[in-house]
């Protein structure tokens, strides 16, 4: 077998951890199922990351910088409310999709492990998401596009339960989901609900 950079051999193990969770549960996330389904032995991995936990931060990492990033980048965008909106939902979708698996390991290892650090880096991903809703709206509010009688932060939050619906989606819909049509659902929902 040839021989892989510790790089490409971390993004496989992060990629085989959200694999396992999103094909057969959090529970089964074994060093053996592990090993096995990134082709190495168990003592092959630690080589690579040293615990568990150090895999969980490693994805957070990613997390923060691929999606909070491209994420930063809509927001902060010279689009209109609107495309932003989409913009920045689809992404996130999209992000979701591609990571099945990724919002069951952070919200049940940061919450449930009472690791502070997790904990903290997990806080710092959502309010960054919900940070940018907010400016996205605060935006629709001063250009006249959404209701100046919105409380922006309750529509960050109310957007932050799209994750959430997601992962309902991903999980009864397995064969049949459809990520462009779940965007457009989701956005039809929130213009609805902030448009003037």
């Amino acid at each position: 077998m040839k021989r892989e950079s510790t790089e490409v051999r971390q993004k496989q193990i992060k990629k085989a951890v959200l694999e396992i969770i999103a094909e057969k549960g959090l529970h089964n996330v074994s060093t053996r199922n592990l090993a096995k389904q990134v082709g190495l032995s168990e003592g092959a991995l630690f080589r690579h990351f040293p615990t568990k936990r150090a895999i969980i931060k490693g994805i957070m990492d990613d997390v923060a910088s691929d999606l909070i990033g491209s994420l930063r980048e809509i927001a902060l965008s010279s689009k209109n409310v609107e495309e932003k909106l989409f913009d920045f939902l689809c992404r996130n979708v999209q992000y979701l999709k591609k990571n099945k698996g990724i919002t069951i390991l952070l919200f049940s290892e940061a919450t449930h492990l009472g690791d502070e650090e997790l904990k903290d880096a997990l806080n710092k991903i959502l309010t960054a998401q919900k940070q940018f809703v907010n400016d996205i709206i605060q935006q629709g509010i001063s250009e006249g596009i959404c209701d100046e009688n919105l409380n922006p932060e309750d529509v960050a939050l109310l957007y932050m339960g799209i994750p959430i619906t997601l992962n309902i989606e991903l999980v009864l819909n397995k064969n049949n989901f459809n990520s462009d049509n779940f965007c457009k659902r989701m956005y039809s929902v929130m213009i609805k609900a902030i448009k003037k």
